[in-house]
Order: structure tokens, then C-alpha cells, then sequence
């Protein structure tokens, strides 16, 4: 979708910078500059901000093959962003009736035929409506079978649907997730009753059928749970702009580990890193880092590069 972000109150006025956003779009972003192939599959609009999703996802290495465009006047969805205090950020979201929101089956399945090895999908797209949680079980499902690796990232999104509608679409798509990616409040939504405790939650997830849990704790770095047990990685230390799209770099930063065949501890690793460039940097994707950019935390500060 479209982003337009604000540099003070809405309600004020003032100017407003138009850029592009997207968890999928910011994690597929991060995945081709770290060097992966990458396609991304969805609906835009037949309009100009549709072109501008379209032609700035090719111009990061992002194939879009599988990306359609609507032909019966459905826009593009739109979000505006505006900073409210310090790093907190308020979203409002302008998506329902948008091309995205009409996404079928038949527009994502054809993605999994490329020799694909992950599938990301998040709980964004099921809240956008039935057709959009049909085509992500669908995909889900399909890819399962075909012995893709399916990453759920939960990404849950109170502006767009309540936790038990949410509960209710993210539960089926559990059985067939290979992968899991959560916030510790967003955990229990995988779940089918609400109140339990992460441990309690960890286990029942694993025991569904899932191979990993990795939960993201913001500043205090993020766990990955699987059969073997809990692996922990600290947060790499920045001075915070910008908090938004940190959760989407992490993932981006996690599934370039996986690709690259890397062992938990490093593809935690990655993770913290590449979230560290996100909230270094204004903007959902802009600060991502490429695959040589990684090593820059480790130079001392005041570094310049010659």
C-alpha cells in the first residue's frame, strides 16, 4: 500500500511525505537487499499509487511477477503515519474496499510453482476480509503440502479487527505453519482460548505441529523456542528514530538466516541486527541494510567508512 507520513499532528496540517509500506512489501524489501530472490503477490490498484508500489518493490530487487492490479476501480490501500511521543507513532488505516482486501487465491497461488522455499505470510492480510483470509489459507495450506516452509508473523493490527475475530483466522492457519513469529502479546493469539502464559502458549503451538516460535521483545531481543528448547538473543543497542517496520526488519533479518542455513543463535542474530538499522532510520523499510552493511554495528563509534 501507500504510506504518507507526517511530520506532526494530523489534524495540524502541514506536509505529508509519500513513500510505500506493507509488512509483506517491508519484509520482501529486507530479504532482496540481503541478497535473496524474493516475489511478491497481491493486488494494487489501477492508479498512480499503485504504480508507485509496483515500481519501487522492482527497484529493490523485488520480483512481481505475481502482482495484479485491479481492474474494477478498487484504490490502493493507504496508511498515514504521524508521530505523537518520542518514538510512539499512531497509524490509521485506510483499507477497506482497497485491491489488497480483494486478493484471491488464484492471485497467490501461482507464486508457490517458482521454486519457492518460504512462504511469509502475516495476520494483516486475513483481517482485510474473507477473500484475503481464503486466499492466506489457501496459500498456507498449499504450500504446506508442497513442502515449502510457511513463516506466519501474527503482526496483529487492533485497527483492523478485534482479538477474537483474529483468534478465529489465525488458529487454522497454524496447522499449517512451519514457523511463527509473534510479539509476547500477540502470542496467545495463535491460540484458541485467551489467557494463557507464554510458557503455556509456547507449548501448545509446538505441539499443533509448529517447528519454531520466536517471539520478539522489542528492546530486550527476542527468544526462539523449538523441540530443543529456548535460545535468547539481546537486542543490539541504537539510539531509537523510529520504531516502525523494527518487527518486519527482525523477521526479514530471521528468514535470511534460515535461507542461508544458518543455526538459530545466527539467524537470531541477524534479526536483532537488521531491526537495529530499522529503528536507526526513519521510515517502514528505508533504513534496511545490505548484506555487507551487516557487519557495521561492530565498528566502533565514529567510524567513517573510506
Amino acid at each position: 500500500m501507500a504510506a504518507l507520513r507526517a511530520q506532526g499532528a494530523l489534524r495540524l496540517g502541514g506536509t505529508l511525505g509519500l513513500s510505500v509500506a506493507g509488512a509483506e512489501s517491508n519484509v520482501a524489501i529486507g530479504l532482496a537487499r540481503l541478497g535473496h530472490r524474493v516475489q511478491w503477490a497481491g493486488r494494487v490498484g489501477a492508479d498512480e499509487l499503485g504504480a508507485l508500489v509496483l515500481r519501487t518493490l522492482r527497484a529493490e530487487g523485488v520480483g512481481t511477477d505475481h502482482a495484479g492490479t485491479d481492474d474494477t476501480g478498487r484504490p490502493t490501500g493507504l496508511l498515514l503515519t504521524e508521530p505523537r511521543l518520542g518514538t510512539l507513532t499512531r497509524v490509521s488505516y485506510y483499507r477497506a474496499g482497497s485491491a489488497g482486501s480483494a486478493v484471491s487465491p488464484a492471485d497467490v497461488l501461482p507464486a508457490l510453482a517458482s521454486g519457492a522455499r518460504v512462504l511469509h505470510l502475516t495476520g494483516i492480510t486475513p483481517a482485510l476480509s474473507p477473500a484475503a483470509a481464503e486466499a492466506t489459507l489457501a496459500a498456507a495450506t498449499t504450500a504446506r503440502e508442497a513442502g515449502i516452509t510457511v513463516c506466519l508473523d501474527v503482526n496483529y493490527r487492533s485497527r483492523l479487527w478485534s482479538t477474537d475475530r483474529a483468534r478465529t483466522a489465525l488458529r487454522p492457519l497454524l496447522d499449517h505453519t512451519d514457523l511463527l513469529i509473534a510479539s509476547e502479546d500477540e502470542l496467545p493469539l495463535a491460540l484458541e482460548r485467551s489467557g494463557a502464559g507464554e510458557s503455556e502458549a509456547v507449548h501448545d503451538i509446538l505441539a499443533a505441529g509448529v517447528d519454531e516460535v520466536v517471539v520478539k521483545r522489542g528492546a530486550r531481543g527476542a527468544t526462539t523456542f523449538t523441540a530443543d528448547g529456548a535460545t535468547d538473543s539481546a537486542a543490539r543497542q541504537v539510539d531509537a528514530v523510529d520504531l516502525v517496520g523494527a518487527g518486519d526488519a527482525f523477521v526479514a533479518g530471521y528468514l535470511s538466516g534460515l535461507l542461508d542455513g544458518s543455526d538459530v543463535r545466527a539467524r537470531l542474530h541477524r534479526a536483532v541486527t537488521t531491526a537495529a538499522f530499522a529503528v536507526a532510520t526513519r521510515g517502514d523499510w528505508e533504513g534496511l541494510p545490505t548484506q555487507d552493511e551487516l557487519g557495521l554495528f561492530d565498528q566502533p563509534d565514529g567510524t567513517t567508512i573510506r
